[in-house]
């Protein structure tokens, strides 16, 4: 694996923003879930982040359509990052809470698309919304909403 770190704390002088540009860029690596899953962060802009995938067979439930952990972090990812998206140098954030409803089930080998958007974003919490579209036919697979603990990063860390 590469020595390239995704912690906020390597890199206390740059925004949320410019962390998540220098991963697009590939000069910074996407948290080790990333890698796992297949998910890779496509564009990033205050407020706004996606992510993109083509899950595999062996992320499969036994009916078939992809484990509903794959929703899960799919919409994670893209909330969490939209609302780190916003936090200012030495800001960090982590999920606190967050809701998926399934629409209809993914199929192993479809590419999708999670779209999260900042709602709101305050000293303590960010709250934010997502989806996940399919990238060839537009259709929503699931939607979901979070909430986000905002924090200072320690100087030490």
């Amino acid at each position: 694996m590469s020595q390239l770190s995704n912690v906020a704390a390597t890199a206390p002088g740059m925004t949320g923003v410019e962390r998540q540009q220098e991963t697009i860029a590939g000069r910074r690596q996407g948290p080790g879930i990333w890698q796992v899953l297949g998910l890779r962060l496509e564009s990033a802009e205050v407020g706004r982040a996606t992510l993109v995938a083509t899950p595999g067979a062996e992320l499969a439930n036994p009916g078939g359509g992809l484990h509903g952990g794959f929703y899960g972090t799919f919409l994670d990812s893209c909330m969490a990052s939209a609302v780190s998206s916003t936090l200012a140098a030495g800001q960090g954030s982590t999920t606190l809470e967050f809701k998926v409803n399934i629409i209809r089930p993914i199929m192993p080998g479809t590419p999708v698309r999670a779209i999260g958007v900042a709602q709101h974003v305050g000293r303590s919490t960010g709250i934010a919304t997502g989806e996940i579209r399919g990238i060839e036919d537009d259709k929503l697979y699931a939607t979901g909403s979070t909430t986000c603990m905002v924090f200072q990063i320690p100087a030490n860390a």
